[in-house]
């Protein structure tokens, strides 16, 4: 009998194991899956967006905002026009302790009207959905401040926990001279890392860091 019990305890602690290998590589697949785009990964360091960005001759802006001294915000964006090879036309990136956890794709065509803007969304969404499954609506948003109505819709999609996918649709309209205009952004966001890099000495990180 307890040869026998400790055989069972044995199985049980064999298929724990096996179960938690599935579990930890259907993470790493999640992950994998989520990455940001533009040839990125999630850890990369400030220089390599730098680099490119002056490559390819574009606009980039640092940002470090005074509260927080470890977060570096870059953004890039063309003089005119859009993102070299893309329908994007800016990017806005943020690396906490030197390290990429969060990248917004915006989307913004001054040549186009605001219901082709949302078809452009809308396309978007069912590419995502094919790419990564279902995206959950969020709640819609209307508001109207000094005669301007601005209307926002959003989904996004958490296959695990802190890998977040984030679509979003902002429309403003001007009541008084009855036009409007719209863009959409895209938000790839790796809460996991940022958690990780928040309980890292911000110091051994400081030589990783764009210098402003």
């Amino acid at each position: 009998m307890p040869q026998e019990m400790g055989m069972m305890r044995l199985a049980r602690m064999v298929l724990c194991g096996v179960l938690g290998m599935f579990l930890a590589a259907g993470t790493c697949l999640a992950q994998a899956e989520m990455n940001p785009p533009f040839g990125l990964n999630w850890g990369d360091s400030p220089e390599k967006l730098v680099a490119w960005a002056t490559r390819q001759s574009l606009d980039l802006n640092i940002m470090q905002p005074g509260d927080q001294p470890a977060l570096r915000i870059l953004k890039i964006q063309p003089s005119k026009g859009f993102l070299p090879e893309h329908k994007a036309s800016a990017l806005e990136a943020r690396f906490l302790n030197g390290r990429l956890y969060e990248l917004t794709v915006h989307y913004f065509d001054p040549d186009a009207s605001a219901d082709l803007m949302e078809a452009r969304f809308e396309e978007m969404r069912r590419e995502l959905t094919a790419r990564h499954g279902a995206l959950t609506a969020n709640q819609q948003e209307r508001s109207v401040v000094d005669k301007f109505a601005t209307r926002k819709i959003s989904f996004h999609r958490e296959p695990v926990k802190g890998m977040m996918l984030l679509l979003v649709f902002t429309e403003v309209e001007d009541l008084l001279r009855q036009s409007k205009e719209a863009r959409f952004s895209l938000v790839y966001r790796n809460d996991n890392l940022r958690l990780e890099l928040s309980k890292e000495p911000r110091a051994a990180k400081d030589g990783d860091a764009v210098k402003d």
